[in-house]
């Protein structure tokens, strides 16, 4: 998944470090971030190799710090080019794309939260934890991080498979649907199924979860197997398409990168699991 990135390790925790002259910059426009890819891997641009400005650090990858770069958007340096965000996921994942995913996370937060929601003051960054305050009427506000989870619905030797309506992504996906106030993870998983494509669920066993920065997004993976009929009832205005598949016919276009598409893989390989995968 696009977080495993190890040997490298991600560094989030909260700091004022001023930045080097390699650490990484993270700089948004309307036409995207600024990048150039090299060998189908992402490269982003290090501060030597811009102008002078405005950088707040977000965190670190082994010992290269990212900044986000605030302000209007420097030039291009030679080379480097402003590129749509959601093409670079098709890029080698590694630790660049990994930042470039969470970065791009935090700007959008750090974008929407520039004026206080409840007194329309101009909001400043927190001296001492990631949020933002405002120096007004002291409301604090942290990044949004939105509870979600991915179902893979099964009869022990067939799978549910899902597209999408109306969205860019294509390709094969699994059940799936955000958390709601006062609801269960659990709760979510039977709801999601039964909304989604009509079918109850029991025996759930938890996979792992991810973190899908591209939209704030805290994942749990479930596999679930059917209860009762199999009949797919189809929710329309989500989905184009549902169907059920035996684990030999399971295509291979899905995410190189999600949970989804290791999930897929998984019951691929070996059906689906009948006790937590993994002992952390």
């Amino acid at each position: 998944m696009i977080q495993d990135i190890a040997p490298h390790i991600y560094h989030n925790q909260f700091s004022t470090a001023a930045p080097q002259r390699q650490d990484a910059v993270l700089a948004f426009s309307d036409d995207g971030v600024l990048c150039r890819t090299a060998e189908g891997r992402l490269v982003l641009p290090a501060v030597e190799q811009l102008p002078p400005g405005r950088l707040w650090r977000l965190f670190s990858v082994d010992q290269r710090g990212f900044y986000l770069w605030e302000g209007s958007p420097p030039a291009a340096p030679e080379s480097f080019s402003y590129r749509p965000t959601g093409k670079l996921r098709e890029l080698t994942p590694d630790e660049q794309l990994f930042a470039l995913g969470a970065g791009e996370s935090l700007w959008r937060w750090y974008s929407a939260n520039r004026f206080c929601g409840r007194c329309g003051g101009e909001m400043r960054h927190g001296a001492t934890e990631r949020s933002q305050v405002c120096p007004r009427c002291g409301l604090t506000v942290y990044p949004k991080i939105c509870p979600g989870v991915i179902v893979a619905v099964h009869d022990g030797a067939r799978l549910v498979l899902t597209r999408y309506r109306g969205r860019p992504f294509t390709r094969y996906a699994l059940v799936a649907g955000f958390n709601e106030i006062g609801e269960s993870i659990e709760d979510t998983v039977r709801r999601e199924v039964m909304e989604e494509v009509g079918l109850a669920v029991d025996e759930l066993v938890f996979y792992k979860s991810q973190p899908w920065v591209f939209t704030d997004t805290l994942l749990f993976g479930f596999f679930a197997r059917l209860r009762g009929s199999d009949k797919i009832t189809l929710q329309e205005d989500e989905l184009s398409e549902a169907a059920w598949y035996a684990r030999a016919d399971i295509p291979h276009d899905h995410s190189a990168i999600s949970l989804t598409g290791e999930m897929i893989e998984y019951f691929r390989a070996h059906g689906a699991p009948t006790e937590k995968v993994n002992i952390l």
